[in-house]
């Protein structure tokens, strides 16, 4: 069930409350004010360039805002299964309910028959819609019949391996289903020895999988299954020549599922070309999802950190992650948050793999009330209860903001999302 927000009345200490517009936006820049971030980065007509001298564009997503106030409206999604009626192994079932998962999601509804009967299939969803669930399910229910299938699954960021991993591991407890994380930024050895024992999921990055390729000590003629999770992230990533060259490896009569969040053309020509006859369960209604309710913080050019922990004295503020442009930004960020007794964590590029899990690790765990973290943590991070996302930098696309501000509001559940826009 989805619903939209109703526009609080009154003022408040953020602009007017308005819902998002959900029709697709124009590309182009804000028109506003033409003032510096913490990043260094332009936020006016023409892209500008960094010290390097690249082009740096920025998406401002007031401009698509709706200043008209909406109704409520609450749509119900009945879905035609239940976890019963899919056929699923009894197990597995309880496994699920034992969860908390009681229906299936409209993605998951439309899509798991699918890929049970074996075809290849497209699943856009919008974020936070249980779509790893979606494929993870059938593919295990497969695996329990025929246990020498093998799944690779290609994800673009080492935490959303990582976070498929966990959640294939809670779906099959009890069950002697074995897989192993490949990912770069961390040693290869470890990895080698867990490919040496039988696996039934091989969950990596495109870069780290394919040099294993290479090295030999992955063999892709074994693939029953290819799942391409985020494809349209790995693409803007530049996975595109390592994600063919995997695919061309693997045997032609394998199942290939693609999921994702959005839908470019680079993405419709890597269907065209590795899908065969794809179903295609498409249940976005909108780029983002009714129980987000967004906004925007105003802020002078000198007191952009004043209006940040101000925020914080509102409790509502329980879980936040913000995002900014730069890995050393981020960084400092986070200390000057913990300096004002706001407990943070940061993520980001220059942190070393074990570094970054732990920062997570403390951010799932309530240890800290604060994410600080650059786009790396906008694709497949899940934490729940996400209580607000905010846009400490502007994000350079439409596409990141949606998946930013896709950390907050999952599964249905409320969130709030927050963009700083210099006055």
């Amino acid at each position: 069930m989805q619903t939209t927000n109703r526009p609080s009345r009154g003022a408040t200490k953020f602009s007017r409350r308005r819902s998002f517009s959900s029709s697709k936006p124009h590309r182009g820049s804000f028109t506003g004010s033409r003032s510096r971030s913490a990043g260094g980065r332009r936020f006016g007509g023409a892209p500008t360039r960094s010290r390097g001298g690249r082009k740096m564009a920025t998406f401002d997503p007031s401009r698509f805002i709706n200043i008209n106030p909406m109704e409520e409206v609450t749509e119900v999604y009945t879905p035609k299964n239940t976890f019963s009626t899919f056929g699923l192994n009894k197990k597995l079932v309880e496994t699920v309910h034992a969860l908390g998962i009681e229906t299936p999601t409209p993605i998951q509804d439309q899509i798991i028959p699918e890929i049970l009967k074996g075809n290849d299939a497209v699943g856009l969803a919008e974020t936070g819609t249980g779509k790893t669930a979606a494929f993870l399910l059938p593919l295990i229910e497969k695996t329990l019949k025929e246990h020498q299938r093998q799944t690779l699954i290609l994800a673009p960021t080492r935490e959303l391996a990582i976070q498929i991993q966990e959640e294939l591991r809670s779906l099959t407890r009890g069950f002697r289903i074995f897989s192993t994380v490949c990912v770069g930024g961390v040693n290869i050895r470890q990895q080698i020895m867990g490919l040496r024992r039988p696996n039934q999921f091989i969950i990596g990055t495109p870069g780290r999988i394919l040099d294993l390729i290479k090295r030999g000590h992955f063999k892709p003629e074994h693939t029953t299954t290819v799942v391409l999770d985020e494809a349209d992230r790995m693409l803007d990533m530049g996975f595109i020549a390592d994600m063919k060259e995997i695919l061309s490896t693997t045997p032609k009569e394998k199942e290939t599922l693609f999921f994702s969040a959005t839908m470019s053309p680079a993405t419709s020509a890597l269907v065209i070309d590795f899908l065969k006859n794809p179903v295609t369960i498409s249940v976005k209604k909108k780029d983002v999802t009714n129980s987000i309710e967004q906004d925007v913080v105003r802020y002078s050019k000198m007191g952009k950190f004043e209006t940040l922990t101000s925020l914080f004295e509102s409790p509502e503020l329980s879980r936040v992650i913000i995002f900014g442009s730069m890995k050393h930004s981020v960084q400092k960020l986070a200390e000057q948050l913990n300096k004002e007794g706001i407990s943070a964590e940061s993520i980001h590029g220059n942190k070393s793999h074990g570094q970054r899990q732990q920062a997570l690790k403390r951010f799932k765990a309530g240890s800290v009330r604060v994410l600080v973290a650059t786009d790396v943590a906008a694709r497949g991070i899940h934490v729940e209860d996400v209580s607000h996302v905010i846009n400490y930098d502007l994000p350079n696309t439409f596409e990141d903001y949606v998946h930013r501000i896709g950390r907050t509001g999952r599964n249905f559940k409320k969130g709030k999302a927050l963009t700083f826009i210099s006055k």
